[in-house]
């Protein structure tokens, strides 16, 4: 009895570990099959996501020669891994973000490197004691420096990672130059392998499938428009049940899209930043004034604001009674589908923006300012007491 009944627990606990590693493989095979529909939904998302990818490890592959080459290694030495880094840190998706970065870090290394051997020079003269002290007090005072200007909201916004490649730049070149008699070789071969892989980011940035900010914020904002004209076209309708009320969700999707356009700010405002580095390309020209984009993003909001408001009246539960509806239905509802129409034609004006861009958004903020404007009491007065 015994010996049957262990045979039994046995056949159970290895049933339960078959059933286990089963249920395991099923989880798995279905985690993995997420994850693939996951990354094919990014790539179909935006195409350009892959080509990035593509981009980034070319410009790797050729600054990595500093190593799998022996004369370009015999020269630089482990320093080449400074070409490898900046590659890594400074390659980003669009054109201007990667202009950006690559100039900040360029010049902000050009100009430590050469503080850093002056501050070297200058710690030498004071003497085997008075040398640490020195370069200890110069380090303090460019650090902190530095770090107070990056709070600055004009300066945070072009030039901090600048600021951060100064600070440490100083500070490995002035403290190393303290054991290292080479400082002035080691400041060359830094900013050179710097030049180096901060070249090639830009360069095949900018040649191979290039990603314009400037062209992304154009279209943001036109899309952004588009998205708050779809919803008073349709408002009216929706508020009054002209269209009946068997529309699927899918079907009234248009209804959702301003409320992308209500956290839009800070993606406008980085574009903004990036597009201000890039040059001249297409329609846009070198010292194009995005700023006027900002503008016009920001009065999107503001009518998408409005819009929020309106969207609380579709779900509302306290309503208007019929008779007060019947008499307002038709003045709201062609109010809605003309404001509709205009920003519409707003939005597409901006796509096809030609020359006379200034005059254009000159005109488009206007156009958003008058929608804009509470002009509810200029329309007859309804008691809408019952």
């Amino acid at each position: 009895m015994e010996i049957g009944s262990a045979s039994g627990v046995m056949a159970g606990f290895f049933t339960q570990g078959r059933r286990w590693l089963n249920a395991l493989r099923v989880k798995f095979k279905a985690k993995v099959a997420d994850t693939a529909r996951n990354i094919k939904k990014v790539g179909q998302d935006d195409p350009r996501r892959v080509i990035h990818s593509l981009k980034v490890g070319l410009a790797l592959a050729l600054v990595s020669i500093f190593y799998y080459y022996q004369p370009l290694y015999s020269n630089f030495g482990v320093t080449a891994m400074w070409a490898i880094m900046t590659v890594v840190v400074v390659f980003e998706f669009s054109v201007g973000a990667t202009l950006g970065k690559g100039l900040n870090r360029g010049m902000a290394t050009l100009l430590a490197s050469a503080l850093g051997v002056g501050a070297h020079h200058l710690a030498n003269l004071s003497g085997h004691v008075g040398e640490p002290i020195l370069l200890g007090s110069l380090v303090f005072l460019q650090a902190a420096i530095s770090t107070f200007l990056r709070f600055f909201p004009k300066i945070k916004a072009r030039y901090d990672y600048g600021l951060l490649i100064f600070i440490l730049t100083f500070s490995l070149i002035s403290i190393s130059g303290f054991r290292d008699d080479e400082i002035l070789e080691l400041a060359h071969k830094r900013v050179l392998t710097i030049f180096v892989g901060g070249c090639a980011c830009v360069i095949i940035s900018i040649v191979v499938f290039p990603v314009w900010a400037g062209e992304d914020l154009h279209n943001l904002i036109a899309l952004n428009i588009e998205k708050l004209g779809n919803f008073l076209e349709g408002f009216g309708d929706e508020y009054f049940k002209r269209t009946g009320d068997a529309g699927s969700k899918d079907d009234k999707k248009y209804l959702e899209g301003y409320k992308s356009v209500l956290n839009s700010k800070t993606g406008e405002e980085s574009l903004a930043n990036f597009a201000a580095w890039e040059p001249g390309h297409g329609r846009f020209q070198f010292r194009h004034p995005w700023k006027q984009y900002l503008k016009v993003g920001t009065l999107a909001r503001e009518c998408a604001y409005r819009i929020e408001a309106l969207n609380g009246y579709l779900n509302a539960d306290i309503q208007a009674s019929s008779e007060v509806r019947s008499r307002i239905q038709e003045a709201c509802t062609n109010m809605s589908i003309e404001s509709g129409k205009a920003l519409k034609e707003l939005s597409l004006t901006i796509k096809k923006m030609g020359l006379q861009w200034l005059q254009s958004l000159m005109k488009w903020s206007n156009a958003l300012k008058t929608l804009l404007n509470p002009s509810m009491n200029s329309l007859p007065k309804l008691n809408l007491r019952v």
